[in-house]
Order: structure tokens, then C-alpha cells, then sequence
């Protein structure tokens, strides 16, 4: 899939993810594409897996595309942002889970950040 068809594709997950669920994420985004499986997704839940984009089934520049199109998309739209710490799922002490090799902050936060629908998170506050 070249860039266009995959910009096209991430901006029609974005509108579905975020009427159903009020927010989008970049893991709901990478699940409906099938760049990540509900499998590899429980196992870094887990801990099982030392960072996300280990088993991502796309390269990594991929990755910082969708990512890059998910943030200009949600802020044409004017969701919110709002960071997420992601902790592992399981028995035993929860860690913090890692998105990527390198741990650059950025790149972490890029990943963990929820874009909110301004209009439920009104509706939520009326």
C-alpha cells in the first residue's frame, strides 16, 4: 500500500474508531489495519514483548507516518490530546510498557497520546 492509499485508509479508521469509541488511539488505528494482531497486542499488554513496534507488521517508517497522520487528522478534527501511561496487564508489579526500541520520548508519547472528541468530552461535562 503506497502512502496515499495508506493516509486514505488511517483517515477512514480515525472516523470510525472515533465514533464509536468518542476518542482514537494509535494502537485502535494499527489493530484495524492489521499491522498489529489482538495477539501481539495482549503479549506486550503482558510484558511478554520488550516494545510495540517489535511486533508491528510494518516497517518503522510506516509507523511514524501513521502516527504523523493521526495527530494532523485529530487536530483537524479538534480532539484533544491527552497522554496515557500504558501499564502491563497481569499478575505481579505493573511497569510502565515501551512503544519502541529506541524509548525516544517523542516517539513514546506520540504513541500513548488519546485524541478526545471535544464534543463528548463536552456532552460528558454538561
Amino acid at each position: 500500500m503506497n502512502n496515499q492509499e495508506l493516509e486514505k485508509k488511517v483517515k477512514r479508521i480515525i472516523n470510525e474508531v472515533a465514533n464509536k469509541k468518542g476518542y482514537v488511539a494509535p494502537l485502535d488505528v494499527l489493530l484495524e489495519l492489521g499491522y498489529l494482531s489482538k495477539q501481539d497486542h495482549e503479549s506486550w499488554r503482558f510484558g511478554k514483548v520488550e516494545y510495540l513496534e517489535k511486533v508491528c507488521g510494518v516497517n518503522l517508517k510506516k509507523l511514524s507516518l501513521i502516527n504523523r497522520i493521526i495527530r494532523v487528522q485529530s487536530s483537524k478534527m479538534k480532539f484533544v490530546p491527552s497522554h496515557t501511561i500504558y501499564k502491563s496487564w497481569g499478575k505481579g508489579p505493573k511497569r510502565t510498557l515501551r512503544f519502541s526500541k529506541s524509548g525516544d520520548r517523542n516517539i513514546e508519547k506520540n504513541y500513548s497520546i488519546h485524541h478526545l472528541n471535544k464534543y463528548v468530552i463536552d456532552k460528558i461535562n454538561s
